[in-house]
């Protein structure tokens, strides 16, 4: 078996093939980005020694039209996480960095971890990733945009007096644009008017965006916003970050994948854990607020916090036991949509409360 490992660029993709038995360098092959370039990178790859697969570092934004040109035409592509080929690189035996010395760490890595996922054309999961992401880069704008008009309502002293996050609120736009029209003529005051239009129109576009979000949640995965503390927002993160369920092998991955797993940090006769800062944390921050939702309203997850808290558990420790709990309801539930979809039938009904309560 030969693994040919890949240091995706903008510009061009740098393969190194690896002989998985001995670990010896095979050869390497510069290409283009472009399908030209993509058809001479297959060709040398099937002129190789064996059967081969791709790894690949998970760079989406350079590596995806790689992908795509690969996986229709039958090939294997795992996806290596950045993190672990950096670290491939640091415990080699050579130093430096170049792009064919980090494709050579990229199938290292592929070859220390067998388990990796494999990557999977996209799907409607890749487009609701694409709207949460466009979702919330207009958020952290509208955010930039609403302190500077803050401060330059301060500068104005202005009479109104606006209480914290509520600029995305037509009601109290609409109260300080009544009072900046009010206001003399200044370059200030024109500067936050355009400002107010702006958080105007960047609010106008998110709550439409949240509005087809929703829609695609009720047709993609109705049966997770049946999930208490799940709204449409957080399915959809689920859905779009974890592109498929089905290519973990279990709960106990997708856990790990989410960050939710505790790590041992044993030692000799010491037998512990640790908490687990790794992993997807755009995925741990959809399950904690999923788990703090919970904890607050719904009865199984409180009695299951009481539980843990009485058996000597703080606060927090017993919030981590219940969001690895809730990472597997929510990876069961997205395996059975996506069984379900896969055999043509439709899931409808809704989330089985009984199951929330068994799970926690």
């Amino acid at each position: 078996m030969i693994v040919i490992g890949i240091d995706p660029h903008m510009k061009t993709h740098t393969a190194v093939a690896l002989d998985a038995a001995t670990g010896r360098a095979l050869g390497e092959r510069t290409v283009t980005c472009s399908d030209a370039g993509h058809d001479e990178l297959l060709v040398w790859a099937r002129a190789l020694p064996g059967d081969h697969y791709f790894a690949i570092e998970d760079c989406r934004h350079v590596s995806g039209r790689l992908e795509r040109h690969l996986i229709p035409r039958g090939e294997r592509v795992v996806r290596v996480p950045p993190k672990m080929m950096a670290g491939a690189r640091h415990s080699a035996r050579c130093y430096g960095k170049s792009d064919p010395i980090d494709a050579e760490c990229v199938a290292r890595a592929a070859l220390r971890e067998p388990s990796l996922p494999e990557a999977s054309l996209t799907g409607p999961e890749h487009d609701v990733r694409l709207l949460v992401d466009h979702r919330d880069t207009l958020v952290d704008e509208r955010k930039r945009i609403q302190k500077r008009l803050r401060w330059n309502c301060h500068d104005l002293e202005i009479g109104l007096i606006l209480p914290p996050r509520v600029l995305d609120r037509y009601v109290w736009l609409d109260r300080l644009q009544d009072v900046l029209v009010a206001l003399p003529e200044s370059v200030r005051r024109r500067i936050a008017l355009d400002q107010l239009m702006r958080c105007r129109e960047l609010t106008k576009e998110i709550r439409s965006l949240e509005r087809e979000i929703a829609i695609r949640m009720q047709e993609l995965a109705p049966a997770l916003l049946e999930i208490p503390g799940c709204s449409a927002l957080c399915a959809a993160q689920l859905v779009g970050q974890t592109a498929g369920a089905s290519r973990f092998s279990g709960e106990a991955a997708f856990a790990m994948h989410v960050g939710v797993a505790p790590l041992p940090a044993s030692s000799g006769q010491s037998n512990r854990h640790r908490l687990n800062r790794c992993g997807n944390r755009s995925l741990n921050s959809t399950i904690h607020m999923i788990a703090v939702t919970q904890a607050r309203m719904h009865p199984p997850a409180i009695t299951y916090m009481q539980r843990k808290q009485a058996a000597g558990m703080s606060y927090r420790e017993a919030l981590r036991c219940l969001k690895r709990q809730l990472a597997r309801v929510v990876f069961k539930t997205m395996l059975r949509a996506e069984r379900s979809a896969a055999s043509g039938r439709v899931v409808t009904g809704r989330f089985r409360a009984a199951e929330v309560a068994v799970a926690v």
